[in-house]
């Protein structure tokens, strides 16, 4: 057998183990990811406030669907389209942090000289390269949602902290459930336990789309009432 057949037998032996130890007992291992999860989705929107009290609204002015004017099924596909491309980045970089911490050390051990040395740093660099790209991607977030919500608390005429409490409705489920896998990543990571990161994985994705999907009916036709009713007040 193949190195790599070995590996790839192995990381389904562990994913299949992991599965069924959670199974049996899933509260405590969903619960950490959740706590963990909702605070850095309540870390982001922290930033998104910041950034949005600091920054010169747009006068630009926007369509808001379900307040400038009435909302549409399709609007529910574009917020599920958006948040489908953030889930599947933070979903691969919980492959990666598997691949890296698990798969590429049982490649070193069975190799020498230079290709030893290259898988070596693989799985380190790897986990950095995740590290850096997962913290580009909630700068990113954080700076066009705190634009965006600058923008739309003054057409309004409201403040951005009322805004995003209004927005939170949908906003704090629907981050918690994007920010799963990375929860899933951090716990992982912590522990040296890189081999659970695919079942982690299937896991998190599965949990967070059905919450995306109810996440993005409240957003489209839910919370623009809300915001209707204290730009009313």
């Amino acid at each position: 057998m193949s190195v790599q057949d070995l590996a790839l037998v192995r990381g389904i032996d562990d994913t299949r183990a992991t599965l069924k130890r959670w199974g049996a007992d899933p509260a405590p291992v969903i619960g950490e990811w959740a706590a963990k999860s909702l605070l850095v989705a309540c870390g982001l929107l922290l930033a998104v406030y910041v950034i949005a009290t600091v920054t010169p609204p747009d006068p630009t002015l926007l369509v808001i669907p379900g307040v400038t004017r009435p909302p549409q099924a399709s609007n529910i596909g574009q917020v599920l389209f958006r948040n489908s491309l953030v889930l599947a980045l933070h979903g691969f970089a919980c492959l990666a942090g598997f691949i890296a911490g698990s798969s590429m050390p049982l490649e070193a051990a069975r190799r020498s000289g230079v290709w030893k040395v290259v898988h070596d740093w693989a799985g380190p660099l790897a986990i950095w390269f995740v590290v850096l790209a997962t913290g580009f991607s909630l700068l990113t977030q954080a700076v066009i949602l705190g634009d965006g919500t600058a923008a739309v608390a003054a057409q309004l005429g409201m403040s951005p902290g009322v805004l995003l409490a209004a927005l939170s409705l949908h906003a704090v489920p629907e981050l918690t459930a994007l920010f799963l896998p990375l929860a899933a990543w951090l716990v992982a990571s912590r522990r040296g336990q890189w081999s659970e990161l695919l079942a982690a994985t299937f896991v998190t994705v599965a949990i967070a789309v059905p919450v995306l999907v109810a996440s993005a009916f409240v957003e489209t036709y839910v919370t623009p009432d809300l915001i209707r009713a204290l730009t009313a007040v």
